[in-house]
C-alpha cells in the first residue's frame, strides 16, 4: 500500500487532476479515474500522469460539493476487495 498522503490539491482542467503529496515530500500529479462504492465505502481511482498506467486506489469521502478527502486504505483486506472492484468496472467497461 502507499506511503501517508500529507497533501492533496485539485487543479481544474478539462480532466480533474489531484496532486498528491506524500511524507517524504515526493508529488506525483494523478488523473481522476472516477469514484465508486463497495459494501457502502467510498472509493477514489487515480492515475498518475507518469505514463506506467499504474492505478492507485484511495479511500473517499465528500465533504461537501466542493470539498472531498482522500483517505488511506488502512488492511491489505480492504484493498484487495477495492481493488478487485476496479478491475470489475473497467472490465465491464470494456465490454460495452
Amino acid at each position: 500500500m502507499a506511503e501517508d498522503i500529507k497533501n492533496v490539491n485539485i487543479e481544474e482542467e478539462e480532466e480533474d487532476i489531484i496532486t498528491l503529496e506524500f511524507d517524504d515530500d515526493t508529488a506525483v500529479d494523478c488523473y481522476v479515474m472516477g469514484t465508486f462504492e463497495l459494501d457502502g465505502k467510498e472509493y477514489i481511482a487515480l492515475e498518475p500522469e507518469d505514463g506506467t498506467g499504474d492505478v492507485y486506489i484511495y479511500g473517499y469521502k465528500q465533504v461537501s460539493d466542493d470539498e472531498f478527502e482522500i483517505l488511506e486504505i488502512e488492511s491489505e483486506e480492504e484493498f484487495d476487495a477495492a481493488a478487485a472492484e476496479f478491475d470489475a468496472i473497467m472490465a465491464e467497461e470494456e465490454d460495452n
